[in-house]
């Protein structure tokens, strides 16, 4: 039984992959609702005329008189809530929600949920993956692949979810058995008003948990708990109680828990710190809700990494290229950057620039110079990111992709990585950071 009154009208506000997820299942459960879209030809338009031909739709500048004949607006993560029409409409009463607090009311099996400003996917698919290997019929979704609301199913035993700070804005309650924020960075800032009001969106994933995991190396991710709430911890240090961590013995490192050192490193498939960070953290998630280490440590072993997070595209005389798309701020850059600089014999050659949100390039400086031989520069932000460079290592300016890969062919040495990790979003020359990281992957696969 659905838990929402279906007497009450709602409206859907934005018609893209979440909002359709809301039309399929406030219909299904015969909810009276209509939908608006301040564009005006919403991607999901055709498919709602098609498939829902009698679902009141308004499409181009949102009538406040039109919302607030309803009782709740679910609200597309891509609307800020800022937007002067929304705001008019909630001072008259009307609720502000969204697709995750409607599947959080509905969902029966323990949620583990995680947020951070990078590596999100990296650590959802990997406990999803965990999950698997123990034999639980596992959901995994959210930010990442399928909406929340489309995995709903009284099959599932355990969902995992990725959700961004725009989702967990409209969340009031999430309940979840174990949430996290990874890792707290500038993004985003065009949307908030500055660090702390980012932050604050992010720890609203912490309302109602059962169990907390946090970052030891990361102050921002540990919430303000009362007593008695379960702590897990991970980071790259060596662990204590209730902590996953590295620990050093016979020259080997091992990923640990609490005193027990549970595989080496070098088992793993992903490369770099940051990503040991992110194996650590889905131990710690997995551990939380019952998961068996055994299921875990295979799940680890096998997996490659996903598409366009540091992920290895080719080896050519003696350099290895790495896709790192996905890298669209800063913090995403430097974690990284740091990650496969201390994991090569050789200096990193960096391909960066593109839309920079609002973003300081500044702490982009230091791990530059630390780990790369020079910095390849394009896109509507380049000059912003050599500004912040300054003289720390050679900088090349290029107008295109392609120029970009053959510059780096031309600078790197054997030994050296070729990195393409953006600390940009990609919407000033490409379609989305996924056909920004397949050109790059096509045009380094091309060369002879």
């Amino acid at each position: 039984m659905s838990l929402i009154a279906s007497d009450h009208f709602r409206i859907v506000v934005g018609l893209g992959k979440s909002g359709m997820s809301l039309v399929r299942f406030l219909a299904s459960r015969g909810v009276s609702f209509a939908v608006a879209d301040t564009r005006e030809n919403p991607p999901e338009l055709a498919t709602l005329r098609r498939d829902y031909p009698q679902v009141d739709v308004r499409c181009g500048e949102l009538d406040v008189e039109f919302l607030c004949r309803a009782d709740e607006l679910y609200v597309s993560p891509g609307l800020a809530l800022a937007t002067p029409a929304l705001q008019a409409a909630a001072a008259r009463g009307v609720k502000l929600s969204g697709d995750i607090e409607l599947f959080a009311r509905n969902a029966k099996a323990p949620i583990v949920a995680i947020s951070g400003s990078n590596a999100k996917s990296t650590v959802t698919t990997l406990v999803g993956e965990m999950a698997a290997a123990a034999g639980k019929r596992v959901a995994v979704g959210g930010n990442l692949g399928t909406p929340a609301l489309d995995l709903l199913s009284d099959e599932v035993e355990l969902y995992v979810m990725e959700l961004s700070s725009f989702q967990l804005e409209t969340t009031d309650h999430l309940g979840a058995e174990v949430a996290t924020v990874l890792n707290v960075s500038e993004d985003h800032m065009d949307r908030y008003s500055g660090l702390p009001a980012y932050h604050l969106a992010k720890h609203r994933i912490f309302r109602g948990a059962r169990q907390v995991v946090f970052n030891r190396q990361d102050a921002l991710t540990r919430p303000l708990l009362g007593e008695g709430t379960p702590c897990w911890s991970f980071g790259l240090g060596v662990p204590d109680f209730k902590g996953f961590g590295l620990r050093e013995e016979n020259g080997e490192k091992y990923l640990a828990f609490e005193f027990q050192n549970l595989m080496p490193v070098r088992e793993l498939k992903i490369r770099g710190a940051h990503n040991q960070a992110n194996a650590l953290a889905a131990l710690a998630l997995g551990h939380a809700v019952g998961l068996p280490f055994d299921a875990m440590l295979s799940a680890l072993r096998t997996f490659a990494g996903l598409e366009h997070r540091c992920q290895w595209v080719r080896d050519l005389d003696g350099v290895a290229w790495y896709n790192d798309s996905k890298a669209t701020n800063v913090g995403a850059a430097l974690a990284a950057i740091e990650g496969l600089g201390a994991d090569i014999e050789g200096k990193l050659v960096l391909i960066a620039g593109g839309d920079g949100k609002g973003a300081d390039f500044k702490d982009l400086r230091d791990p530059v110079a630390a780990n790369c031989r020079a910095v390849v520069l394009m896109g509507r932000d380049r000059e912003l990111i050599a500004q912040a460079l300054g003289d720390a290592v050679p900088l090349v300016r290029v107008g295109s992709l392609d120029e970009a890969v053959q510059q780096c062919r031309a600078l790197a040495h054997p030994g050296d990585a070729v990195l393409l990790s953006p600390a940009c979003a990609s919407f000033d020359m490409f379609k989305n950071y996924e056909e920004r990281g397949q050109l790059f992957a096509r045009a380094a696969e091309d060369l002879a």
